[in-house]
């Protein structure tokens, strides 16, 4: 016996409602996994540049002590996450000798771009690493006057000691999760200052 015009319709309309509902279904789930992806959290390391060389005055290099230091962040920063080949995504440091130095071979260990910011407009690179780089890490080789204020202006820590003139083993991890408080940690690394 034949079907009706009638089933027929019926079994279209559903086939047609039941495409309808997956079809729905597939797109809340592409939008919370978009969601969720884009709200990861974002890491900022910053270290004040490794001991500068006395000449030239102007802007002096590194001394060998701060090559070494250079050196000892590469280390530890070359597997700076737990997951192979994930690790800082980004190297920032300022135009003068010190910083670059000092940043650069953490970005040559990673076979990553060093890119230059302007030391005296901190809130511009802070808001263009936060708005590029969301969700991934990066490192900022600052100087010991621009690093407290960059942790300062993220909403960070805004209690982070002045850094002595001959102070550079400071590394801090600033972490902004897409959900709840901006966290500072302090930790040290290479030679020890001594007060």
């Amino acid at each position: 016996m034949g079907k009706t015009q009638a089933e027929i319709d019926r079994r279209r309309r559903r086939r047609r409602r039941q495409f309808q509902v997956v079809v729905i279904y597939t797109a809340i789930a592409v939008g919370l996994a978009w969601f969720f992806e884009s709200q990861a959290t974002t890491t900022l390391i910053f270290v004040r540049h490794a001991e500068k060389a006395a000449l030239p005055a102007d802007d002096p290099g590194l001394s060998e002590a701060g090559v070494r230091r250079a050196a000892e962040l590469a280390r530890q920063l070359v597997d700076a996450d737990v997951v192979p080949g994930v690790g800082v995504d980004a190297v920032y440091a300022t135009s003068y000798r010190r910083t670059v130095d000092t940043a650069k071979p953490v970005a040559d260990a990673l076979n990553i771009p060093l890119m230059t910011y302007d030391a005296a407009d901190t809130e511009a690179i802070i808001e263009s690493i936060l708005k590029d780089f969301k969700g991934k890490i990066i490192l900022v080789v600052g100087h010991s006057n621009t690093v407290p204020e960059m942790i300062a202006n993220m909403g960070a820590s805004k209690n982070v000691p002045p850094i002595a003139e001959n102070e550079y083993d400071n590394i801090y991890l600033v972490t902004i999760p897409w959900f709840g408080k901006t966290k500072t940690i302090r930790l040290r690394y290479g030679e020890p200052y001594v007060p």
